[in-house]
């Protein structure tokens, strides 16, 4: 993805996958431990994730023409849930961090649903939750652009699957720092009943997100892979 590596951006690549899979892991073993600072010390956690994987992606060296793809389509991603805010979980941000990670590769996707979630929540607000939205629609797109770089999402069940999946996967992350930040006592009935309680809504985003992607895959993807070819990306 016209992309120049250096040692350093090797090794920070190499931690990517760990770092994603740190924050859930801190979660679980933390709740598991009963450990009562789990809510702050998970947060440090996901910061620590998120700095690595920007890290990483400023290491790359990416070309000014690849971060203005990259740019343009946070912009958009952050406008679009906005512009939907009256219609609680029909946002276009998975969607298009998805299509990022597939069109420019997963550093892409993964700044782009970071920093659609940060962009947004000048108007939104923001708080504690903004940290841990960043890195679960970081994650859709960086998953969505680890399954674009094999190929799969080329097939429509994988595509589609992935599209549906990143709301529950979204809202399970967000439902997380809920449940460690804020129920109390914290049990495993009290933490399936908040869990439960948000499944309607986390469907919904998923089924939203097939929509999105469903609009968008073939025209954006279209308009942007040529993009890549035209300017060496």
């Amino acid at each position: 993805m016209g992309e120049r590596q250096t040692p350093w951006a090797r090794a920070l690549a190499a931690l990517e996958v760990p770092a994603l899979l740190a924050v859930p892991a801190a979660m679980v073993a933390l709740a598991l431990a009963g450990v009562r600072a789990s809510a702050g010390l998970t947060l440090a956690v996901a910061l620590l994730a998120l700095g690595l994987l920007l890290a990483s992606y400023e290491a790359s060296r990416p070309a000014l023409r690849q971060l203005m793809p990259t740019a343009v389509l946070a912009a958009v991603a952050a406008a679009g849930r906005v512009l939907f805010a009256p219609l609680p979980d029909v946002k276009p941000v998975s969607a298009v961090a998805i299509l990022a990670g597939a069109a420019l590769g997963r550093r892409s996707g993964f700044v782009v649903g970071a920093m659609a979630a940060l962009a947004s929540n000048v108007f939104f607000g923001q708080g504690p939750w903004t940290p841990w939205q960043m890195y679960a629609w970081g994650l859709v797109g960086y998953v969505g652009g680890a399954l674009g770089e094999r190929g799969l999402l080329e097939h429509a069940p994988v595509l589609y699957g992935w599209g549906f999946l990143s709301g529950p996967v979204y809202g399970l992350i967000l439902n997380g720092y809920h449940v460690l930040g804020y129920v109390q006592p914290l049990t495993w009935e009290s933490a399936l009943v908040a869990c439960a309680a948000s499944l309607p809504l986390d469907v919904m985003h998923g089924l939203a997100t097939v929509a999105f992607l469903v609009a968008i895959w073939v025209p954006w993807g279209r308009a942007i892979r040529r993009a890549v070819v035209k300017y060496g990306l």
